[in-house]
């Protein structure tokens, strides 16, 4: 009997997106799971570059108490296409539960290291429409300009993202 985890999304003001993910590992402060991409309205573009759609496959690794989760995304051949990392106001584990808050910004790696800042647009929103301070949207951009500094490194992602 496969493992699962029950993930739990939360997306300001008030979206909720829960599933339960095979685990891959289970490493305490790092949980690996693999899953689907599935009901996507469209399929997303970097770049001009599609690099998510339904049928793609990830595997997941959420960081315990970081401000960032990482997909390694795979396209229906099993091609890596890339790194998605979300910038998370928090990663909490309870058991078998495991919960986040998404802070809009994401970053995209392609597999030759080029990396994307998306979704600056929706945080720029949340800011404008009140749903965040300006404190949340800062520490969202700090979070990001401190992976992408990461990156450039050498320093990111962590080594278990290689290992799965």
């Amino acid at each position: 009997m496969q493992k699962k985890i029950h993930l739990i999304y939360r997306r300001i003001p008030n979206r909720v997106l829960e599933r339960d993910d095979e685990v891959v590992a289970d490493l305490g402060d790092v949980i690996v799971t693999r899953s689907r991409f599935e009901g996507m309205l469209a399929p997303l573009k970097v770049n001009g570059v599609k690099v998510i759609d339904n049928g793609y496959t990830m595997v997941y690794f959420a960081f315990v108490g970081e401000n960032y989760d990482i997909l390694k995304v795979y396209d229906e051949e099993g091609n890596f296409r890339g790194l998605y990392i979300d910038v998370l106001a928090y990663t909490r584990r309870e058991g078998n539960t495991l919960e986040m808050l998404d802070l809009f910004l994401d970053i995209f790696v392609f597999p030759d290291g080029d990396a994307f800042l998306i979704d600056e647009d929706e945080l720029e929103m949340a800011l404008n429409y009140g749903l965040i301070d300006r404190e949340t949207f800062d520490f969202a951009y700090s979070v990001a300009r401190e992976i992408l500094r990461k990156l450039k490194r050498g320093e990111f992602p962590p080594e278990v993202v290689w290992r799965y």
